[in-house]
C-alpha cells in the first residue's frame, strides 16, 4: 500500500466509533482531541469513557452495530477484535464513500492512525505503515522525550513573527529561517524572555531592531539549533 501522510481537519465533522472498550477509548481521546463529534455504537463502554459521556462530550448508542448505521458520518473507525464486524462495517462504509479505520485490520482500512505525540500546537506523528506497532510506539517514546515544554512556546513566537512578517510582504526563506532559530533565541524563550526572544529572532531574520543586551552568561547556556533525532 502506498501511505500518504496528511492531517485532516475534523472539527465539527460526524465520526462513527464502533466498539467500546480500551482500543475505543483511544480512538475517541484522539478524536475529543481534534474536536471531532463523535458518536460510539457499543452495548458497553470503558470507564473512562462512561465518565465522558455522562459529561456530555459524545453520544453513546448502547447496543451493537446495525447494518446502515454508518449512514450520515464523515468517517468511521472500528474499534472491536471481532474480524466479521470489522468487514462489515468497512463494506458499508466504503460503499457509502466514507473512510473507514478498523484497529489492526489493515485490509478493512482506508488510512490508518499513526503514533502521535501533542506538544502545544505541535502535532509530530510517527508510523511504520502498519508494519509494527511496538516501533511506532517506541519512535513515540522517543519523540516525547525530545519535545520538551519549551518547544510549544517556541512554536507559538515562530507562529506569531510569521503572520506579522506575512503582513508585511515579508516572507523570508526556509534557511534564513533555521539560522535565525539559534540556541540563544531558544535560551530566551525557555526563560520565558519572549520578548527578546522575538527582538533576536526577527534580526536573525534581517528585519528587526537590536534586541535589549543578553544575561553576560547566556552565551554559555545556549541550547543546539534545532536538528533531527539521532
Amino acid at each position: 500500500m502506498g501511505y500518504y501522510p496528511i492531517f485532516v481537519e475534523l472539527a465539527g465533522k460526524r465520526v462513527l466509533v464502533v466498539g467500546g472498550g480500551n482500543v475505543g477509548l483511544q480512538k475517541v481521546t484522539g478524536l475529543l482531541a481534534a474536536d471531532a463529534d463523535v458518536t460510539v455504537i457499543s452495548p458497553d463502554l470503558h470507564p473512562q469513557l462512561r465518565a465522558w459521556h455522562e459529561a456530555g462530550h459524545f453520544r453513546w448508542i448502547a447496543r451493537d452495530y446495525q447494518s446502515g448505521d454508518v449512514d450520515g458520518y464523515d468517517l468511521v473507525m472500528v474499534a472491536t477484535d471481532d474480524g466479521k464486524i470489522n468487514s462489515v462495517v468497512a463494506g458499508e462504509a466504503r460503499a457509502r464513500k466514507i473512510w473507514v479505520n478498523a484497529a489492526d485490520d489493515v485490509p478493512n482500512c482506508d488510512f490508518i492512525l499513526p503514533s502521535v505525540v501533542r506538544k502545544g500546537q505541535i502535532v509530530v506523528c510517527a508510523s511504520t505503515g502498519g508494519a509494527s506497532p511496538a516501533l511506532a510506539r517506541r519512535l513515540r517514546e522517543e519523540l516525547e522525550a525530545y519535545l520538551d515544554d519549551d518547544f510549544p512556546p517556541l512554536a507559538e513566537l515562530l507562529a506569531e513573527v510569521r503572520r506579522e512578517l506575512r503582513a508585511r510582504g515579508i516572507i523570508p526563506d526556509p534557511e534564513t529561517w533555521q539560522q535565525a532559530i539559534t540556541g540563544q533565541v531558544r535560551v530566551l524563550v525557555a526563560q520565558r524572555r519572549i520578548g527578546q526572544a522575538k527582538a533576536l529572532l526577527l534580526k536573525g531574520l534581517g528585519v528587526g531592531v537590536d534586541p535589549a543586551p543578553l544575561d553576560p552568561d547566556l552565551a554559555g547556556r545556549t541550547l543546539p539549533a534545532l536538528t533531527p533525532l539521532g
